[in-house]
């Protein structure tokens, strides 16, 4: 439980950082590329309103004009700089409403030829948009007396830019992630140590009342034979007091088992190969009687010639406790399936069973709890204790398996893959 819960907290704070780097960097590259745009249709207006060519005098970007100075596309107070008709690469196109050419000014830009900027100026002009990107240019279309005035300017340098530190900003942002896992890594063993401390300290007393109780439970036991001897014939309440000391002690076995068993604690399984279809064919087999006895029905489909690397014991537990537990909340007349399978190096026994009334997500979710138990099935008649389960689930991830129930209507499966 602990490794699981130190795995949950690094995974659930990476996602965390992971998500709001994504959002930082995202945004970061989605304004710098939309300045790269803004840039060059600021550009693209100018020029589209004085005919293809720039002005004498630079205006300001909120209106007049300025010579002032600055950086290429933006100097002080929001005004273009004077040096931008110089700097600037771009072509420009005439056409007519039919799309033939009429002009083609090729004479600011040294990267195409009029043959091409023709092409790229028709296939704008077929697509009918007012302006966008083809390839590392941006356009813009203009049309006035029956003549489609079409510019592109070259932003191919600043979207290289832009690519280039998104490039980056993603390699850093990894290395970033990386330290981070690191740190997280090392600093979860100690953010989650009070909860393994606590989680060990409830281990070891359930283990230790567990193993005191044992004393007290046997010299109840004794005494109930002493007195059983002394009196002579059968006695109400010894039997009773008899009867829920074995209750008792089977608890504290189960509890003491279940401690071993979770977070691979147990040192006493013996991992041998064995044959695992005969170990279910021989559980199952001793459930049939039970199951008929009380009008329910146990069909079985195991897979013949499974062997399996494991504790025969606890194995055998495993599949005890899946089909008692499917015997005894299944109702008069129900069904209960038993299967074993091989799907490549995987094993599955599952288990399912009839139910009296359909099972919630939420409940099944539960189901592996320790004494939880669905409010409709805690009654004398079941019997248990609510842990049968949890010991199921300590025994399959102690072999390195997993378990689960899903549930559809009135049916529930638990499956166990080995």
């Amino acid at each position: 439980m602990i490794s699981r819960l130190r795995r949950k907290f690094i995974i659930t704070a990476m996602l965390s950082v992971t998500l709001v780097l994504g959002i930082l960097i995202g945004l970061i590259n989605f304004f710098n590329f939309r300045n790269v745009i803004e840039n060059a249709d600021s550009v693209l207006d100018l020029l589209i309103t004085n005919g293809g060519e720039f002005p004498d005098m630079m205006p300001r970007r909120g209106g007049g004009q300025d010579p002032g100075n600055g950086n290429m596309m933006g100097g002080r107070d929001g005004q273009m700089s004077p040096e931008m008709k110089y700097e600037a690469r771009y072509f420009s196109i005439v056409l007519d409403s039919e799309g033939n050419t009429l002009s083609v000014d090729t004479g600011r830009i040294a990267a195409i030829g009029s043959s091409e900027a023709e092409e790229l100026a028709k296939m704008v002009f077929a697509g009918g948009r007012e302006k966008g990107f083809a390839g590392g240019y941006r356009y813009r279309m203009s049309g006035k007396d029956n003549e489609v005035l079409v510019i592109f300017y070259d932003c191919g340098r600043r979207l290289d830019d832009a690519r280039s530190f998104l490039g980056i900003s993603v390699v850093i942002s990894v290395i970033g992630l990386l330290i981070v896992f690191v740190l997280i890594a090392i600093s979860s063993k100690a953010i989650i140590r009070p909860a393994a401390e606590a989680y060990e300290k409830q281990k070891r007393f359930i283990t230790d009342a567990g193993h005191e109780l044992k004393t007290p439970l046997a010299v109840i036991n004794a005494d109930c034979d002493v007195l059983e001897m002394e009196t002579g014939d059968d006695n109400e309440w010894i039997t009773d007091i008899r009867k829920q000391t074995k209750r008792l002690t089977d608890l504290t076995g189960q509890l003491i088992y279940l401690a071993k068993t979770e977070e691979g604690a147990r040192s006493d399984l013996v991992k041998i190969s064995f044959p695992l279809s005969d170990v279910v064919e021989e559980e199952t087999e001793s459930f049939k009687g039970p199951a008929k006895s009380s009008g329910k029905i146990l069909e079985t489909d195991i897979a013949p010639g499974i062997s399996y690397n494991g504790d025969q014991k606890a194995i055998a537990q495993l599949v005890t406790i899946l089909l008692d537990n499917a015997v005894k909340y299944s109702p008069e007349g129900g069904k209960i399936n038993a299967s074993l399978s091989k799907s490549g190096s995987k094993i599955i026994f599952s288990v399912s069973n009839d139910t009296s009334d359909p099972v919630s997500d939420e409940e099944m979710k539960r189901m592996f709890d320790r004494f939880y138990r669905t409010d409709r099935s805690r009654n004398s008649e079941t019997g248990g204790y609510g842990i049968g389960l949890s010991i199921a689930k300590g025994i399959t991830e102690s072999h390195g398996g997993v378990i689960y129930a899903t549930g559809k209507g009135n049916r529930i499966t638990v499956t166990a893959e080995l």
